[in-house]
């Protein structure tokens, strides 16, 4: 059995308006809101690395849960916008953290990169103990690369997510989870080394708005588990179109799915963890109803994460 012990995460203090992003690209902010629905972004200062993100969400999660770093068995840390190719930025925060010499994995995935280490370290705490999972991005540094697109340069923001997963009994038990991955996609949404984004937000809305969906249905069927009868949905903020096209897909109010685009844009891997330590925070899991967490990224990768409050 793996649970969920707590969240933890950390945003810059700066704070990018919608108006100011789409000066980049000549739009204005009504335009940025209505295809988007993110108001305004957070942008960490130059100095500060993924790695550093990574860190202060890391200790805001293990503070939360009064668990020293040196206990750990192992940290994961989740990013597309790292730095540079090795060594990621997992042996860094650990280190920052104060957890040298504990096993520190990159996932070095954008955008469902932090659920797929959720699923992975449920599989694996029983093992070797608890598993601090940490999505982490400083988009900034990419968006500001020319020829800035204006489908994208306006959409992305910097920030940090931590969840630790325990063996030992916690705020919500992890169920099950569905994973897929489709590479023939893989052109459809990239990141070369030194370039800007490249992304077909056609196909990657298209694409999303079936899959996420359907590996939600997928899961949840598992267990004869109804779709409104979820206490809350914890997805990526990617779009909040895209958000409420799935809560109209899946037949359940788009209130359910928790929602903070507006306020930070989106951190790609780290969005769905700062979402979750927010909604945790006005809110909490409740005994025997299940919250379902939920992602899609390049790759294409997507899927869903079952729990249950205990």
């Amino acid at each position: 059995m793996a649970f969920i012990k707590e969240f933890g995460s950390w945003l810059p203090e700066r704070v990018v308006t919608s108006q100011e992003a789409g000066s980049w690209v000549g739009a204005d902010s009504t335009w940025v809101v209505n295809v988007s629905g993110i108001e305004e972004r957070r942008f960490a200062v130059d100095e500060d690395t993924v790695a550093d993100l990574a860190a202060r969400a890391g200790r805001d999660c293990l503070e939360r849960a009064g668990v020293a770093p040196g206990d750990l068995g192992m940290v994961m840390v989740a990013s597309g916008s790292a730095e540079r190719s090795f060594p990621g930025p997992a042996c860094v925060a650990a280190q920052k953290m104060g957890a040298a010499g504990v096993p520190a994995v990159d996932l070095p995935m954008a955008s469902a990169g932090s659920l797929f280490g959720l699923s992975m370290a449920a599989r694996l705490t029983s093992q070797i103990g608890p598993i601090l999972v940490i999505g982490a991005e400083k988009m900034s540094r990419i968006v500001a690369r020319e020829p800035q697109e204006r489908g994208v340069a306006v959409l992305f923001g910097d920030g940090a997510g931590a969840c630790l997963i325990t063996a030992e009994k916690g705020r919500a038990e992890i169920v099950d989870s569905v994973l897929g991955t489709d590479g023939s996609y893989s052109e459809d949404l990239t990141l070369e080394n030194g370039m800007p984004i490249k992304m077909n937000g056609r196909s990657v809305i298209l694409q999303a708005s079936r899959k996420i969906p359907a590996a939600i249905r997928s899961l949840l069927d598992r267990y004869k588990i109804q779709p409104p009868d979820v206490l809350a949905f914890l997805m990526h903020q990617a779009n909040q179109n895209l958000i409420d096209r799935v809560a109209s897909t899946l037949g359940v109010p788009s209130a359910k799915f928790f929602s903070n685009i507006r306020k930070y844009g989106n951190t790609s891997s780290a969005s769905m963890l700062i979402a979750a330590c927010e909604w945790s925070q006005d809110n909490d899991f409740e005994p025997g109803l299940p919250v379902v967490f939920a992602a899609f990224g390049a790759g294409f990768n997507w899927g869903a994460l079952l729990v249950r409050g205990v």
